[in-house]
């Protein structure tokens, strides 16, 4: 049964291409700049996330000053270099191969804030659970992640960061958190797997695995979703 409500074909085929064909960009850009009606357009979406309460908590900050994001790079070097040292052996070696940020090779640098005051002391819906502020702003960054890619420009979460030094060298408020800071530019090329799947690091668990029903570790009395989802396992 198709919903009187559904997209037409051809525009839900975009959409779940745009899902299937996010990826996480941290090398291959190009060096033109981000048109700014494009911009204006991946912004606008990212700002059309919902959000608990209707709070809205997000902020953008475009950085495409070079001595900031030098003093950015600076700080993912160090962040880095420590995180390399919990890997050993081979997977150690692996780690220190792995290409991580684009802070610099980007024409563009962009940090999705969250105001955690904004909408007030008492915000619908968040009194039991006051992250959701947090979960609302990683909407807006998923928002602008998926125009991104049907925009055919390539963005990179960069998340090796200390995000004390990071709100010190972007002079945030004590209120608003840096959640998202992101690489964005047109790139060469879309890899057709994640790029730590390619590199070995991990690979993506069966969906099957991951279905519950009712309660944790209970199976979902539904073999017809199950024989749905196998027939979907590699696609």
């Amino acid at each position: 049964m198709i919903s009187d409500h559904a997209f037409p074909e051809v525009q839900r085929e975009g959409l779940y291409r745009a899902i299937f064909e996010r990826r996480d960009v941290r090398a291959q850009f190009r060096p033109e700049p981000i048109p700014p009606e494009v911009l204006a357009r991946l912004l606008e979406a990212a700002h059309h996330a919902p959000s608990v309460g209707f709070m809205q908590p997000w902020d953008f900050l475009l950085i495409d000053d070079r001595t900031v994001r030098e003093r950015v790079h600076a700080i993912f070097e160090r962040e880095n270099a420590k995180a390399a040292e919990a890997h050993t052996g081979e997977r150690g070696a692996l780690y220190r191969r792995l290409k991580l940020e684009g802070i610099l090779e980007s024409p563009l640098n962009l940090c999705i804030t969250c105001d955690r005051s904004r909408g007030g002391e008492h915000v619908l819906g968040r009194q039991s659970i006051i992250e959701t502020d947090l979960f609302s702003t990683c909407l807006a960054v998923q928002n602008l992640w998926l125009a991104a890619r049907a925009e055919g420009i390539g963005v990179g979460w960069v998340s090796i960061l200390d995000q004390n030094e990071l709100t010190e060298v972007l002079g945030l408020p004590e209120n608003v958190y840096p959640l998202a800071y992101l690489c964005l530019g047109y790139v060469d090329d879309f890899h057709d797997q994640p790029e730590l799947a390619r590199a070995g690091w991990r690979q993506r668990l069966p969906l099957a695995e991951r279905v519950h029903g009712n309660g944790w570790g209970a199976v979902a009395e539904e073999p017809a979703l199950f024989e749905a989802l196998a027939s979907r396992e590699g696609e």
